[in-house]
């Protein structure tokens, strides 16, 4: 990490950590009587740990100047691992919510260990923690190839994974503190989004400033994916997180929205997160790492333009078809709903696309586990986002709303379609990364791969027939003209599903435990950097003659 950075950037990096350090101190002395002091020490403590580390390299000779020839893949490198450390975290926490919700008593009579700390616990780890490192370390990976172009300095991508990940962990130790927005995905308190805020401007100008040394004149679909995950996640996050603080020394803050408005805020951030977050920068990881891996070009360059542009249009107005049935006007409702079913069109079309391209290459499919994940991504991507729209008609969401039906949807998504493609998608570059031949074990990757596909299948089902009996029995009256069921008999009609559930969970998260043993035993055989063939270089060092 230290290594590769310049004299100058390594001051520079001292510099931020001191003033991270300081940032921690004050919210230490300004927050003592209130759990922003306790942030405040895990600042600190942070930085400490940022600075040691560059302390201990500090010395170390220079980076020479034929580090330019090579590309920057340090970032990528350190981005995987903290991934899949953050998917086993988020992964067991969600599997001990699971369980909580058939034996309640798991709580182990701790304030900390309740549902409604835990379970932002897990969306974070598993959708930020998991999901947003491996966006960035991708990203990283993807804009040098497809440019042809090195990142344009050292620091930057390192301000972004530290950075990132420290809100990360501001996020999930303030839930257990009880620290909370209580806005869905969108938890964190006013001092971590601001931290997220100057995190992301310098990811957007690092990939800007890349996109702009580009060797190659063409820009490729995939880095407009990631340009509108970037860039859309931005305006999402700060508008959605518009609010005044109490005070500097305490942690909570007041939305400037209120009533219907916060309501339907909230739920254009919270929509547009799976479009832009979920989506987006999925399916760049999907338009590079599928056809890379298959050998084969992406089927149809029109296609994949008509799903961008359709698959950003569309979804920024479908948000409101959370709030069927509220006192949204009934306008705005039919919109987020019209806006659902047209998006199916785009959504369809990049499922397509990506399916379309493994025709002719479907031995290697059959072989090879790592292009199987991708193609069971694909596919869970096109079945939810099916599902997605028709959950969005109004009388099919009066009977879906509220019910496990929609926690199996959500599930399908983020278990059948972001996992897979990531885990495809690592499959693939950690030998590139690397320099192997290959990975550690391909029978590893086989088990991860059936044990995933079978907990996603056990888990999405169950949740299914959970959520139409409960939207079924809430809404059954006898001839009284009374509810047939209370809601405690429907609870104890869903406690075989949760228990299913949970065991599905159980086998989702053996597979990243697995994939994590995988990924450090190629590692650990992998070839000294320094003899290993540099065949991937920028067009520079092509033209230098390497």
């Amino acid at each position: 990490m230290i290594s590769g950075l310049t004299v100058n950037e390594r001051q520079y990096a001292v510099v931020l950590s001191l003033i991270l350090l300081i940032a921690g101190l004050v919210f230490a002395v300004a927050g003592k009587n209130d759990p922003v002091g306790g942030h405040g020490f895990v600042i600190i403590a942070y930085a400490i740990i940022v600075m040691s580390a560059i302390i201990t390299g500090y010395y170390t000779p220079a980076p020479a100047e034929d580090r330019l020839t090579r590309y920057y893949d340090d970032p990528t490198k350190f981005g995987i691992i903290i991934a899949m450390l953050w998917a086993i975290l988020g992964m067991f926490v969600g599997d001990w919510v699971a369980w909580l919700l058939a034996y309640p008593d798991m709580t182990f009579d701790a304030a900390w260990a309740s549902f409604g700390r835990l379970r932002p616990v897990h969306t974070t780890g598993v959708i930020f923690g998991f999901g947003g490192n491996a966006l960035i370390a991708t990203s990283f990976h993807v804009v040098q190839r497809t440019s042809r172009a090195r990142l344009p300095d050292q620091l930057s991508p390192w301000i972004v994974l530290i950075g990132y990940n420290l809100f990360c962990i501001l996020a999930v130790t303030g839930y257990l503190m009880g620290i909370t927005q209580s806005k869905e995905y969108a938890e964190p308190e006013w001092y971590a989004d601001i931290l997220l805020v100057v995190v992301w401007v310098v990811y957007f100008l690092l990939y800007i400033r890349t996109l702009m040394r580009r060797q190659e004149p063409h820009i490729y679909v995939a880095n407009w994916y990631y340009l509108a995950f970037i860039l859309v996640v931005a305006v999402l996050h700060i508008v959605n997180n518009l609010a005044v603080p109490v005070s500097l020394g305490q942690a909570k803050s007041y939305s400037l929205f209120a009533g219907v408005q916060d309501a339907m805020t909230q739920w254009w951030y919270g929509h547009n997160a799976v479009a832009f977050f979920l989506t987006a920068g999925f399916l760049a990881m999907l338009y590079y790492y599928l056809p890379k891996r298959a050998g084969r070009p992406i089927y149809s360059y029109r296609m994949s333009i008509v799903g961008f542009w359709g698959i950003t249009f569309f979804y920024m107005w479908a948000g409101s078809h959370h709030l069927h049935y509220t006192a949204l006007p009934l306008w705005v409702q039919n919109l987020g709903m019209t806006f659902s079913l047209m998006l199916l069109v785009p959504s369809w079309i990049a499922a397509g696309n990506a399916l379309m391209t493994l025709n002719g290459a479907w031995a290697r499919v059959r072989d090879d586990a790592s292009l199987r994940f991708m193609m069971v991504a694909a596919l869970f991507y096109g079945l939810s986002t099916f599902e997605g729209s028709f959950m969005a008609i109004r009388p099919v969401n009066s009977l879906s709303h509220y019910t496990d039906w929609t926690v199996g949807h959500v599930h399908a998504g983020t278990l059948g379609w972001v996992s897979m493609i990531v885990f495809g998608s690592f499959y693939s570059l950690v030998p590139w990364m690397w320099k192997c031949q290959k990975m550690y074990s391909n029978k590893l990757i086989e088990w991860h791969f059936w044990l995933a596909l079978v907990g996603t299948l056990i888990y999405v089902f169950a949740m299914w027939n959970s959520g139409i009996i409960q939207g079924l029995m809430w809404r059954t009256y006898n001839d009284g003209g009374t509810l047939a069921y209370s809601f405690v008999d429907s609870l104890v009609a869903m406690h075989p599903y949760y228990i299913a559930r949970a065991i599905g969970g159980v086998f989702f998260l053996i597979g990243p435990i697995l994939g994590l043993y995988n990924i450090v035993m190629t590692i650990r055989g992998a070839p000294d950097a320094a003899a290993a063939t540099q065949t991937d270089v920028p067009v520079m060092a092509l033209s230098a003659g390497e």
